[in-house]
């Protein structure tokens, strides 16, 4: 069964799922502490300017998670194998690593701009890319809800959830720590590659 759907999921989605995959756990073999930053991070994550930035932590933060929180890589990995296996299968392999590649980077950058942040990791960036993507590709599509259980068009499902996005980066509650700005920059960057 596994070995199937493995062969249904075109290259590079297969790889950018296994490196993701591969990655975390080497975050959470190394890190001896998981509710705290490890080496990995410090090293790979995004950093503001003015703590330790480096110009390769553009592409790097995108390949890691918070090591103490499964849903965050799980919520990243979703749309990457569903929106990621159209896109690519659309586009073809080339096009789709680099769209996806810098929708990551732009994504970063954005957060970098305007976010308020310690440091980015995730591949949020480039899926809310995706998204987009699919949203103005496949804009009657229908999207199946987990909660609520509904199906919602692609392009009324990517309008909404950008515009959650925007109100939680502008409206921010205390304690929250998800890169709002960077899902933004992530969309806005795929429309307008697109």
């Amino acid at each position: 069964m596994i070995r199937q759907i493995f062969r249904n999921i075109p290259l590079v989605v297969k790889n950018l799922l296994i490196i993701n995959i591969l990655v975390f756990i080497a975050q959470i073999t190394f890190n001896n502490n998981p509710d705290y930053i490890g080496p990995i991070e410090n090293i790979f994550a995004l950093h503001s300017f003015e703590n330790e930035f480096k110009p390769y932590q553009l592409i790097t933060y995108s390949y890691l998670h918070a090591p103490n929180q499964l849903n965050h890589i799980i919520f990243n990995m979703i749309p990457l194998f569903f929106f990621g296996r159209v896109l690519e299968s659309h586009w073809g392999s080339k096009r789709f690593l680099i769209y996806y590649t810098i929708t990551g980077i732009l994504a970063g950058l954005t957060q970098l701009l305007i976010g308020d942040f310690g440091i980015t990791l995730g591949a949020s960036g480039s899926t809310f890319g995706l998204l987009a993507a699919f949203g103005l590709l496949f804009p009657n599509s229908k999207i199946f809800l987990l909660i609520p259980p509904i199906p919602i068009k692609a392009k009324y499902f990517v309008s909404i959830y950008l515009l959650i996005e925007l109100s939680a980066g502008v409206y921010v509650i205390e304690g929250d720590s998800v890169a709002h700005f960077a899902h933004l920059g992530g969309a806005i960057s795929g429309i307008i590659l697109l």
